[in-house]
């Protein structure tokens, strides 16, 4: 059994939905405690199957019965204690998937958990919870749902554009520049996508800086990266700039940072 794993949709799918990725204590006899999850500028939906888990985010500790969760933007690591014979299932959303329901407003909803009816989702088949459900099962109302999503809309919208920008511009760029490029004001800007996402631009861009450097810590043996490598290649002003931020989200030093801890993204 592998306790964490990940899985990929389609290509049309992949517009909105970073991945699927599955926490697996199902046949586990004891308690997988004190492991780390560290924010990733992503949404979350999850599918607890099984007993619970327990999840202590910056504001609060939250117990997951068998259920379906949404997870909203995390700004710092999260704690989580998987009890035996439970398994937790989540479909990743990009940070622009939620815009394209105008009707949530998440401008204060960050580092929080949220149960929801499964009525309450889109899709036209219903989410399986038993511990032996297959991902591929799951993987087939993902991509049916999504792709036609993007078949219904296949002009990117105002944060997907934004987060578009970003992204090709390596995370360095302001929301100034960002406005002038869609011809939106800086006030405007803020507004839509805090209300999409819950951040603010500036803390989306920290966000991905930071993970980009910890994926490339975690693989730096590979990569032969010193720290002051790592933080000049993400625009840090320098290695104190870059430990300090670091601090921030996972309250320990990148020396002190130990990826066996955590589950981290595998390298794609």
């Amino acid at each position: 059994m592998n306790l964490y794993s990940e899985f990929y949709v389609s290509e049309k799918s992949e517009r909105f939905v970073n991945k699927i990725w599955c926490l697996d204590n199902s046949i586990g006899e004891t308690l997988i405690e004190n492991k780390l999850i560290l924010p990733n500028g992503c949404f979350n939906l999850a599918i607890v199957s099984g007993r619970s888990i327990e999840v202590h985010t910056s504001k609060k500790k939250y117990l997951m019965t068998e259920g379906l969760y949404f997870c909203s933007q995390m700004t710092n690591k999260v704690l989580v204690n998987i009890q035996p014979e439970t398994k937790v299932t989540i479909t990743q959303l990009h940070p622009w998937t939620l815009s394209m329901f105008p009707k949530y407003d998440l401008s204060n909803f960050t580092d929080a958990i949220l149960k929801i009816d499964p009525t309450e989702l889109p899709f036209d088949d219903e989410i399986d919870y038993r511990l032996n459900s297959s991902i591929s099962d799951l993987l087939n109302v993902i991509n049916t749902y999504f792709e036609e999503l993007d078949a219904l809309h296949p002009s990117k919208n105002t944060i997907e554009k934004i987060c578009e920008i970003i992204r090709l511009h390596e995370e360095e760029i302001s929301i100034s520049e960002i406005g002038k490029i869609i011809n939106l004001s800086q006030r405007s800007l803020q507004i839509k996508f805090q209300a999409a996402t819950g951040l603010t631009i500036k803390k989306y861009i920290q966000l991905l800086k930071f993970r980009k450097s910890v994926d490339q810590m975690v693989h730096m043996s590979q990569e032969k990266l010193s720290l002051t490598d790592v933080a000049l290649y993400n625009k840090y002003f320098d290695q104190s700039h870059f430990i300090k931020k670091f601090k921030d989200v996972t309250k320990t030093t990148p020396k002190m940072f130990n990826p066996d801890f955590y589950f981290l993204s595998k390298k794609r």
